[in-house]
């Protein structure tokens, strides 16, 4: 056996360790600073108070909080502006902010556009800013990731993948992700979960991914349900948080599968939360991936406290139904079809997912599943 582990970031954890960010900024060596931040979180006064930490130590801070969803070509732009003449980015949101706060720090650096770095068409510059990525939700693994999704020109998910994008610095602080609403906290964790279950599961795996990915499943298994009804229980978002983390590192290594190839192709056509779609893709296809058998699939169920295989797809749908999870798909979906989705599940950028899965997926595989998943969109 051989495999080899990406690089994994400095990581710091602790209740408020965020406090703490602008000793961090100061020990890395920034003259100045752009902080990246959810906009909520901006108006909440966070990013003030971050501000001012930055600010104590000599650093003069600005901030970017003009964007909503997922990260567009034009969020990139408008961020990049606003960077330009900082040597240091601080991240500190969801999957959004960290992932734009990753992109426009290799792109101030290099002076391209992020498109010139978009499926990989170029290398990453080797010369980047510094980045700080503080995670307020448990779901995307971002802050240790080297993949970045946005929205491109046409609307359509593109990446931007390499460990120049990774974090200098990750600090995980449970008490930002207590103002979580319960849905977006299930989704967020059902999204990690997920990522856990798919890196140690899929054709790309190794015992380096797994380690992470097992020690994941354990963790949002054991937390998730008691972050979703005691929000204020800081133990078990710190588990989930940390198990989001952990998740993030072992898809950094092994990628994902179907159930991404599914919530990819979804947001290809109309908005939706990428943790509800990754879920129901998930829970879609589980039954059919279980059916591979195969000694990994075991060990990742196992990790999720199952004896056996073949409980895990009923688990899963008992898991999201206690997590309070409705199986539609947002009212957008009505003006698309089964074709629809297929073929974009089929588009050469979802084929990564497609081909790692542990299971052959087959056309016809494809066609399944989009009727699956397009009889929950509300009037089909």
């Amino acid at each position: 056996m051989q495999f080899s582990t990406s690089f994994i970031p400095e990581i710091r954890f602790g209740d408020n360790i965020h406090q703490a960010i602008g000793e961090a900024a100061k020990a890395l060596g920034a003259r100045r600073a752009t902080i990246v931040i959810d906009g909520f979180l901006a108006r909440s006064g966070l990013a003030e108070n971050i501000m001012r930490t930055v600010e104590r130590e000599d650093i003069p801070a600005r901030v970017f909080s003009d964007f909503t969803g997922e990260p567009k070509l034009a969020h990139l732009h408008a961020a990049l502006e606003t960077v330009t003449g900082s040597d240091l980015v601080i991240g500190i949101g969801g999957g959004s902010a960290l992932d734009i706060a990753k992109i426009v720090a290799c792109c101030a650096a290099s002076g391209r556009d992020p498109m010139h770095y978009a499926l990989a068409a170029n290398p990453l510059p080797k010369d980047r800013l510094k980045k700080i990525l503080v995670p307020t939700t448990a779901g995307t693994g971002s802050e240790t990731s080297a993949t970045n999704i946005f929205s491109g020109p046409e609307g359509k998910k593109l990446w931007i993948w390499g460990a120049e994008t990774k974090a200098d610095l990750v600090l995980l602080d449970p008490s930002l992700t207590v103002s979580l609403p319960a849905g977006l906290t299930a989704w967020c964790g059902l999204d990690a979960f997920v990522h856990a279950f798919e890196a140690a599961t899929n054709r790309n795996t190794h015992a380096g991914a797994q380690f992470y990915a097992h020690e994941a499943l354990r963790l949002i298994t054991g937390a998730l349900e008691t972050a979703i009804r005691e929000p204020a229980n800081l133990e078990a978002r710190g588990k989930v948080l940390l198990g989001s983390c952990y998740a993030g590192i072992a898809i950094d290594n092994c990628g994902t599968a179907i159930a991404h190839n599914i919530s990819h192709a979804l947001a290809g056509l109309a908005p939706v939360h990428h943790g509800l779609a990754t879920a129901l893709g998930f829970e879609a296809t589980i039954g059919w991936l279980v059916e591979a058998n195969t000694a990994d699939l075991d060990r990742a169920a196992k990790a999720c406290g199952l004896d056996r295989l073949a409980d895990f797809p009923t688990f899963v749908s008992n898991l999201m139904d206690r997590c309070g999870v409705a199986r539609t798909l947002p009212k957008a979906f009505d003006a698309f079809s089964t074709a629809d989705l297929a073929r974009e599940m089929s588009a050469p950028e979802n084929q990564p997912m497609r081909r790692s899965t542990i299971r052959e997926v087959a056309d016809g595989d494809i066609d399944r599943f989009a009727a699956r998943m397009m009889a929950l969109a509300k009037g089909q």
